[in-house]
């Protein structure tokens, strides 16, 4: 008698315990001083709890304390796993060093040149394929994410996913001698409020996110 296949995981049973790591080290910060690091306004609401408004990618979310439940703030859903993930990470990795004034590739972060292929995979690769001949179309869709505009290449946005921390994706179009390139870049403060690994999984949703809303 042959063995069932196995289900693939969820999402959900695949971060579920990194979540639930990530509540228990919030649970254990003074919230004001979260808050401060962060650049968010956290809202007492007993002695003992509060919640943090928090803005991300130009939605509103609120975080409990100490329970560390992420909740769409009209709606009071709950985002995606991923998402819920990375704004903790974010509350508990803070440091409230100031923004730097320029900007970095993905392999000058800690330990990001082993990782770079696999992000230029990720990120910077799918940008270029769909965009490497359409800057009007990447406009179009940095326009659609809330994005800025630089001054960098044929075309280059700035995106505000976090109070401290900002990422760009700038796009250079293929030519007669060279071919199209495109590189989503961090601020240079970035690992002082996210891990490495978990700028991976940001820079990979904002390429995904430029492609989808093209």
């Amino acid at each position: 008698m042959s063995a069932k296949p196995l289900k693939p995981r969820s999402p959900e049973e695949t971060y579920d315990p990194a979540l639930q790591v990530a509540r228990q080290e919030l649970a254990h910060r003074e919230p004001h001083m979260v808050a401060a690091r962060a650049g968010v306004v956290y809202r007492r609401i007993t002695d003992e709890t509060g919640e943090f408004d928090m803005p991300f990618w130009g939605q509103q979310f609120v975080v409990t304390f100490p329970d560390g439940i992420v909740l769409k703030a009209e709606s009071r859903d709950e985002p995606s796993i991923a998402e819920q993930i990375l704004i903790l990470h974010y509350l508990i990795t803070a440091d409230g060093i100031p923004m730097a004034s320029n900007w970095i590739a993905f392999r000058e972060l800690p330990g990001g040149m082993g990782y770079a292929p696999a992000f230029q995979g990720r990120a910077d690769n799918r940008l270029k394929e769909t965009f490497g001949h359409d800057a009007e179309g990447f406009h179009r869709a940095a326009k659609a994410l809330g994005g800025e505009k630089l001054s960098f290449g044929d075309a280059s946005c700035m995106f505000r996913i976090f109070p401290n921390l900002w990422l760009s994706a700038v796009l250079y179009l293929a030519d007669e001698e060279f071919g199209a390139s495109a590189s989503v870049l961090f601020d240079g403060a970035a690992s002082h409020y996210l891990p490495t690994e978990d700028l991976a999984v940001l820079g990979g949703m904002l390429a995904g996110r430029l492609v989808k809303a093209r």
